[in-house]
C-alpha cells in the first residue's frame, strides 16, 4: 500500500477512492453511517448508507426525508473505485463495521464495537484486513467487563430492595441501546412491579419492538396520572433527566447509573448516583486487544478516544500502530 486509503480530514473520516466519508462530522454528498448514535449519525448529508438493521433507528435519529440506501450485512456495493460491506459490529441495533477493499488494501472500520452478546442486536463478525481503524473508548486496561448476567442480576436485586421499601428505582442509561438491552436482559427476571419509560426513550424503544426483539411490557411516564405511585416499579430515564424538574414525581427514589464509566468508582461518587452498574456497549480492553488479532491486521489505527495507551501496546506486540484525531471530540453513549 503506497498511501493511506483513509484520511481524517474537515468532514471526518474521508476515502477519496469511493469518494464518501464515514460517520462524517457534518453534512457530505456521501455517508457511511456505521450506527445511529448522535455521534456518528447526522442530518443533512446528500447519501447515506446503512446497514438494513439499522433502517428504523437511523430514521427516527435523522428523519424520513434523507436519501437511505440500506444494505444486508455481508452485502458488498460500489462505491467509487472501491467495494464496501457491511459487517455486524455488536454495539446497538444495525451498528456495523465497515470494510473497504481497493487497489490499496482492504481496511476495516469500526464506528463503535462490543464483544459480549447482547440479544438485541447481531454479534460482532471479525473478517481480514490489512489496516484496522479501532474505537477506544475504554482503550485503558482497568477498563474490564464483567459478565452480564452478573450485572442484570445487580440491577434486578436493587430493585427488589427498591420496591420492599417502597422506594421507585430510577435508572439512567441511553436512549438507544443501552435501555433497550437492559430491558430484554431483564424478561429472563421476574418483576418486582412495572417498569417505566422517559419519553425520550419511547419511539427508539418502538423501534426494536417493531424488529421482533422480545422486550417487557412497558409503560410512559407521561402518560402517568399525578397521583402514580412508583413505588415498586423501575423507571429508565436518560442521563440528561438526573437533577432536572422531571425527577420529582418520583417521591423518595433511588438512582443507579449503568455504564461502562461506572468501572471507576470515583465517577459514581462524583456523579451523586446512589447505585453504578458495569455495563458497556463498547469493548473492553481486552475486547479492543483481542479484536485486533482476530482482524489480522498488520496496521492499527485508533480512533473514537484517547488511544495513545492502545497503540503503545500494539507496537509493543509489533504491529505498526498509531492514533488518529478525527478533528472533534465525540461525546460516545456509552
Amino acid at each position: 500500500m503506497t498511501r493511506n486509503l483513509l484520511k481524517p480530514d474537515a468532514g471526518g473520516l474521508y476515502c477519496a477512492a469511493g469518494d464518501f466519508w464515514i460517520d462524517p462530522l457534518k453534512p457530505v454528498p456521501r455517508a457511511v453511517i456505521t450506527h445511529a448514535h448522535a455521534d456518528h449519525a447526522r442530518s443533512g448529508s446528500g447519501a447515506y448508507h446503512v446497514a438494513e438493521a439499522g433502517l428504523p433507528v437511523l430514521r427516527q435519529r435523522i428523519g424520513e426525508k434523507n436519501d437511505l440506501k440500506s444494505h444486508a450485512y455481508g452485502e458488498h456495493f460500489e462505491l467509487g473505485n472501491t467495494r464496501v460491506t457491511l459487517f455486524p459490529a455488536g454495539h446497538i441495533l444495525g451498528s456495523a463495521t465497515v470494510r473497504i477493499e481497493s487497489e490499496q488494501g482492504t481496511w476495516g472500520v469500526s464506528g463503535d464495537f462490543k464483544r459480549a452478546s447482547d440479544p438485541t442486536c447481531h454479534g460482532f463478525e471479525p473478517y481480514d484486513c490489512d489496516v484496522w481503524l479501532t474505537e477506544c473508548t475504554f482503550g485503558l486496561p482497568v477498563y474490564r467487563w464483567p459478565a452480564t448476567q452478573t450485572v442484570i442480576n445487580q440491577v434486578h436485586a436493587w430493585w427488589r430492595e427498591c420496591a420492599e421499601a417502597g422506594r421507585p428505582a430510577v435508572l439512567f442509561c441511553y436512549a438507544l441501546g443501552k435501555a433497550q438491552r437492559v430491558l430484554s436482559e431483564l424478561t429472563a427476571h421476574e418483576l418486582p412491579g412495572r417498569i417505566w419509560l422517559h419519553g425520550a426513550m419511547l419511539p427508539l424503544t418502538r423501534c426494536y419492538r417493531e424488529q421482533g426483539i422480545p422486550l417487557p411490557e412497558t409503560f410512559t411516564v407521561s402518560e402517568a396520572g399525578p397521583k402514580e405511585d412508583y413505588g415498586r416499579d423501575l423507571v429508565l430515564a436518560p442521563p440528561s433527566a438526573a437533577g432536572s424538574p422531571w425527577m420529582k414525581r418520583f417521591r423518595r427514589h433511588s438512582t443507579g447509573f449503568v455504564s461502562g464509566w461506572m468501572r471507576i468508582r470515583g465517577n459514581r461518587r462524583r456523579r451523586g448516583y446512589d447505585r453504578g452498574f458495569v455495563l458497556s456497549d463498547h469493548a473492553d480492553w481486552p475486547g479492543l486487544v483481542d479484536t485486533a488479532a482476530d482482524m489480522r491486521a498488520r496496521r492499527v489505527i485508533t480512533i473514537h478516544g484517547d488511544g495513545a495507551a492502545l497503540a503503545g501496546f500494539f507496537s509493543e506486540q509489533g504491529l505498526t500502530a498509531e492514533s488518529w484525531n478525527l478533528r472533534e471530540t465525540r461525546r460516545a453513549d456509552r
